[in-house]
């Protein structure tokens, strides 16, 4: 095959990448909120013009005109009043932004499993044109791909026109970037907000109708694949569609000529060719200027306060019920007992994200690729007869310096920015070492001497446990825990009072990498195997809603969001831990300080704090405004 034909073969795929990039950067800009949902939505839309076409006979235009048009704007008018308002009136940072998306993200996928089941659907209907169009050099090009560009650009004209030259744009704008004073302004913010999120959704469900035909339809396919298309959005730094067109196209026709290289014994051009827009994600966010986010100043200060407790303390003695359930598998049979030792070692991971979160007020979306390190670095050392116990606290210690790697660009990144960059860094390790054979074949994990046993194991795992108790627990009270309060609270303040913030952030990263390291490593243990699965970036995501949801600032709700995720997993089907907490996520507007601060709340007959205003500098115009309006 020619090159020229290999180029005209990726603008296809590049046009879906486009067509994704741009409806997540419009629905960023209209909304204000990073929709990690985004792909979800548009799967859900592409099944309902799947059954009201294959099953039910309706017409195709009658069905998407309706899915399209009214269906998935109404989930947009849904998710801004009952998920996101209530949010954005409290000021809510990225972290928290992000965490209810992806709530909203793990609902629908579990709507569409338990409507649809798991099983892929390989004929969804096409409203595009099939056939091909003959070109100069005996070459042809698609239909499709024509129409799929054609309505890629019309999107990002008719967007532009409206955002820059009409009164609604404006306000648009105005409501996202400072909420609050668009509103001493006079304008309607909640309706405002509404369409934003009305118009972002009917984009979604109109990517999923158009992706759809060029995939197998199942629950999990479409959204994963929008979220590799995130590397397109972050080239076009959050906000030049032309751009995020042109990369996407670009990125589409590079990944097909890369089909032309003879393939390597180590499978590295293989990976590069299918993950390539991964790849670009992580190389972008490293090398392009910081993206240009939405909401001003006051949004990247609020990036780092993602809601604690307000205060609220656990009664004397709640360490005893904690004792007492974590000692209990000790008594069970070796079955159940193989399933319980998998809390101590996730409560270790989890416990890494409240010291990098919770504490410093670094969001880090890559806790499972450090966790998969730690675990593929023990079995290696195990396979090189090194003893188990050696093994697994230098696993952590190696682990340690991808944390310094990965903590560097987080000297300038926050919020937004730093989450996508951890992610990708995850995604990348995911693809390129747990996803090779090479690198995972001979890695050997058993339970180390002296601990064969499944009980001693378990023992061990709780003693490893309360040593990192421990440490977080001096951490916090500590100097240098104060410093990464201050940091998290206010940098500039914390810089200003004479605190090293760069050396505090690439510290705190380091010694989160090493922990979660720890973690995977007993995680691997316990299953006497490396499994990549287990350490998906993806599922890095649930664990940082898992966190956030049960306490950010509490290691003690980290032990008890991992308790839950393993009972429940067990308990029911695998999988319905992931739909609990999604759930909860939705309802964090409701819940501040996660799970344990509102049940200590509602135990205590006291209503929930209200959240510190966000300040507003007013204008000239603002202060006349406010005074015409106060008595």
């Amino acid at each position: 095959m020619l090159t020229v034909e290999l180029a005209l073969a990726g603008l296809g795929v590049g046009a879906i990448a486009a067509l994704a990039a741009v409806g997540m950067i419009t629905s960023y800009r209209a909304t204000g909120v990073f929709n990690l949902s985004f792909g979800a939505l548009a799967m859900i839309v592409a099944y309902l013009v799947w059954q009201q076409v294959r099953v039910w006979g309706w017409p195709l235009w009658a069905a998407v005109l309706l899915d399209v048009g009214v269906v998935a704007p109404a989930l947009g008018l849904v998710l801004e009043r009952f998920v996101f308002r209530g949010l954005h009136r409290e000021g809510a940072g990225p972290a928290r932004m992000l965490v209810a998306s992806l709530g909203v993200f793990v609902l629908l996928v579990g709507v569409a499993t338990l409507t649809w089941g798991t099983q892929a659907r390989l004929d969804p209907p096409s409203i595009v044109p099939t056939g091909s169009v003959a070109l100069p050099g005996d070459t042809s090009v698609a239909r499709g791909t024509l129409v799929e560009l054609g309505v890629v650009i019309a999107v990002a004209a008719l967007v532009a026109g409206v955002t820059r030259y009409t009164r609604f744009g404006v306000r648009l704008r105005a409501v996202v970037d400072r909420r609050a004073l668009a509103e001493l302004a006079g304008v309607p913010a909640d309706r405002v907000a509404a369409a934003g999120w009305a118009f972002g959704s009917m984009l979604a469900g109109l990517t999923g109708v158009l992706l759809a035909p060029h995939l197998r339809l199942d629950p999990y396919g479409l959204t994963l694949l929008v979220l590799e298309t995130i590397g397109v959005a972050v080239v076009a730094r959050l906000a030049s569609l032309p751009v995020a067109i042109l990369a996407a196209l670009a990125i589409g026709v590079g990944q097909s000529e890369l089909s032309r290289l003879e393939l390597d014994s180590w499978g590295l051009i293989q990976a590069l060719q299918a993950n390539l827009f991964v790849v670009v994600m992580l190389v972008a966010l490293l090398v392009l200027p910081r993206m240009i986010e939405v909401g001003g100043p006051d949004a990247t200060r609020a990036a780092t306060r993602i809601g604690t407790g307000h205060g609220e303390s656990a009664p004397a003695g709640w360490w005893v019920p904690f004792v007492a359930v974590a000692a209990a598998p000790l008594a069970l049979g070796a079955e159940h007992l193989r399933i319980a030792q998998q809390v101590p070692a996730l409560a270790i991971v989890f416990v890494s994200l409240v010291m990098l979160t919770g504490y410093a007020g670094q969001i880090s979306l890559g806790q499972a690729g450090f966790a998969g390190l730690g675990a593929l670095f023990a079995g290696q050392l195990m396979s090189r007869h090194v003893p188990g116990l050696v093994a697994l606290f230098l696993a952590a210690l190696l682990v340690v310096p991808v944390g310094l790697l990965t903590g560097w660009p987080a000297i300038r990144r926050r919020g937004l920015t730093l989450a996508l960059t951890t992610f990708a860094v995850a995604a990348v390790v995911s693809r390129f070492v747990f996803a090779q054979p090479r690198f995972t074949s001979d890695a050997v994990l058993d339970h180390p001497w002296p601990f064969e046993d499944e009980r001693a194991f378990y023992a061990m795992e709780l003693a490893c446990l309360g040593l990192v108790l421990l440490v977080i627990r001096r951490l916090h009270v500590s100097r240098l825990g104060r410093m990464l309060v201050a940091v998290r609270d206010h940098e500039r303040g914390a810089a200003a009072a004479g605190v090293d913030v760069s050396s505090a952030k690439v510290f705190v990263f380091a010694i989160g990498a090493g922990v979660a390291a720890l973690g995977g490593a007993l995680l691997g243990m316990g299953g006497r195997a490396f499994d990549a699965a287990a350490f998906d970036p993806v599922l890095g995501l649930v664990w940082f809603a898992a966190v956030v949801v049960f306490g950010v600032d509490s290691a003690a709700g980290a032990v008890l969001a991992a308790g839950l995720v393993v009972a429940l997993d067990a308990a029911t089907t695998a999988g319905m831990s992931t739909i609990v907490i999604g759930a909860l996520a939705v309802l964090l507007s409701r819940m501040p300080g996660g799970v344990p601060a509102t049940a200590l709340r509602l135990a205590a007959g006291r209503p929930a704090a209200p959240a510190e205003p966000i300040p507003v500098r007013l204008t000239p115009l603002g202060r006349t405004l406010r005074a015409r309006v106060r008595p």
